[in-house]
């Protein structure tokens, strides 16, 4: 039996079916990539036209003192966050895919910081962090040990911003495990009781494994996360004290709309799409040989 070769007429449909995507991508990503691209290149000064300027926008960059900081920070920012978010979102998982009585309450508490708004988060961890009222310095002084300022100490400042992405991140993270723990099938899971009794046995050779797409998912999004937060910096620390905190989501707003310099935000968001891409083009690399989808 000979097999049927696609027509001209089913070519035109299967793309007139993929045309409202195809718009949409290409005026919310790829023009305004194109466009960015373009600025990057430019110089302009109120008041006078637009003036090619090759690469100066790039150069004046590297010698920026507060991106170099952004850079770090935002490393930094995403080497703490995103294995512990995966790996707390993974727990989590395990842990309400168990069945006893009132495993939805917990996993009702593990998802309502998903739910909450970023900015309503955020001055909810602000009254934690307060240096004199603040629920922790309290705790720690019921204790006996003298608080800090959190926020505006600059050693503490960005690991304070770190535990609540991870507050609020790794429950969102716990539902994407949760369904994919709940589609492997019994089969599989029984055949590994079977064939080894230790549950760290089967947690590591089999339901790791069986993760993996998912794990991909939720690493690749969490990398993505940690380089485009803005909102609860507004609230917390507005990357202070002394750019302490600063990444480079935010200082691109602030130099776009606080120092009104288009060409230069261009070119910092060109170098912020070529990080991200560099980041998941590592990450898909490094498991191409260990993601198997069924």
């Amino acid at each position: 039996m000979k097999a049927r070769t696609p027509t001209s007429g089913h070519a035109t449909q299967a793309w007139l079916m993929l045309l409202p995507a195809l718009v949409l991508l290409a005026a919310f990503t790829y023009w305004p990539i194109v466009g960015s691209l373009w600025h990057s290149v430019q110089m302009q000064a109120p008041g006078i036209p637009p003036a090619f300027a090759g690469l100066d926008n790039f150069a004046a960059l590297m010698d920026d003192p507060v991106f170099r900081q952004a850079v770090r920070n935002n490393l930094w920012y995403a080497l703490v966050t995103v294995p512990v978010s995966v790996v707390l979102a993974l727990a989590m998982a395990l842990w309400v895919n168990q069945r006893y009585a009132g495993r939805g309450l917990l996993r009702l508490a593990f998802f309502t910081p998903t739910m909450l708004p970023m900015v309503a988060a955020a001055n909810v961890w602000l009254f934690f962090y307060a240096p004199d009222i603040g629920l922790l310095n309290r705790l720690l002084a019921w204790v006996g040990i003298a608080g800090r300022n959190w926020l505006g100490d600059v050693d503490t400042a960005l690991p304070a911003l770190m535990v609540v992405t991870i507050w609020k991140e790794a429950g969102f993270f716990m539902i994407f495990y949760l369904a994919a723990l709940q589609s492997i099938s019994t089969e599989q899971l029984d055949a590994a009781r079977l064939e080894a009794p230790s549950a760290w046995y089967r947690l590591r050779h089999v339901v790791l494994p069986l993760l993996a797409p998912t794990t991909l998912f939720v690493v690749v999004n969490a990398l993505i996360n940690a380089f485009k937060l803005v909102d609860h910096l507004f609230v917390l620390t507005r990357g202070g004290p002394n750019n302490a905190s600063t990444l480079l989501l935010y200082y691109l707003y602030e130099i776009a709309f606080k120092f009104q310099d288009a060409n230069y935000a261009a070119a910092l968001t060109i170098v912020l799409l070529a990080i991200l891409a560099l980041c998941s083009a590592i990450q898909f690399w490094l498991s191409r040989n260990r993601v198997h989808y069924r």
